[in-house]
């Protein structure tokens, strides 16, 4: 009797565990193909190819997120800076969700290298990053910039920017300027109201903030030529006929104060 007992317990839990482990394999069969599904998701994001109309932008946008942009670095928030970075990425650049944040890191990480440089040769240690940043921007672009002389233009404005005390009023507004010639493959002139404007904008930040602070109100100011400056660019690298190069006798010495 006990023996019977016995077979059919071990019966009951035969037939209990036989549910039971096809649960468990089901259960992981759903985790691998979750896994699977996440994998083949973060590959086409990361590799497929991207396509970046580089003239098709929104100067509005670009300029709200600039400000916003500005604000982040000079008060050390690097989260929200790297957050704007990728929001701008995706919105005006057109990559996908994974590749932007992957170089919105680069982009981030080569500002704050650069804020707690001391000399040239610590600024520069920001250039791989930059490399890396207009190499993927590269990758989708329309436009056949050169890479490594992008980053490097962009990290000599930066210097110039850092040391304006050591340089002529125009010297900024010119290295942005041809740093919108590299990028759009255009001649630099074309860009001296963006670069000179965007230059404006810089000077009140840095005059407000020597004197003590930066309210709201020059915020407001900086914002309004910043939008100013990204639409002066739509329609530079947009209009054939913009920016009077060959109506109005265009100098770059004079535009530049040079």
């Amino acid at each position: 009797m006990a023996a019977e007992q016995k077979t059919q317990t071990n019966s009951s839990a035969t037939q209990t565990a036989g549910p039971a482990k096809r649960r468990s394999r089901r259960g992981l069969r759903i985790v691998l193909l979750i896994a699977l599904a996440l994998i083949a998701y973060a590959a086409y994001d990361l590799f497929a190819p991207r396509a970046s109309r580089m003239r098709s932008f929104d100067p509005d946008e670009v300029a709200r997120l600039e400000t916003a942009m500005w604000r982040s670095y000079y008060a050390r928030q690097r989260l929200q800076l790297y957050n704007q970075l990728s929001e701008l990425l995706r919105t005006q650049y057109n990559l996908p969700f994974i590749r932007s944040n992957a170089v919105a890191y680069q982009a981030a990480r080569a500002a704050f290298v650069f804020k707690d440089g001391r000399n040239r040769q610590d600024y520069e240690q920001a250039l791989p990053y930059l490399v890396s940043f207009y190499s993927a921007i590269r990758k989708v672009s329309d436009i056949p910039f050169d890479v490594d002389r992008a980053a490097r233009l962009e990290v000599e404005w930066w210097i110039i920017h850092r040391e304006r005390a050591l340089h002529a009023p125009g010297d900024l507004a010119r290295a942005l300027a041809e740093l919108s010639s590299e990028l759009y493959q255009m001649p630099t002139e074309r860009f001296a109201e963006h670069a000179r404007l965007r230059a404006e904008a810089m000077t009140i930040r840095d005059t407000k903030a020597d004197a003590g602070a930066v309210t709201e109100q020059d915020w407001a100011e900086i914002d309004e030529l910043l939008h100013r400056s990204w639409k002066s660019l739509k329609d530079a690298v947009n209009n054939p006929r913009s920016a009077g190069v060959q109506s109005s006798g265009f100098s770059l010495r004079s535009e530049f104060n040079l």
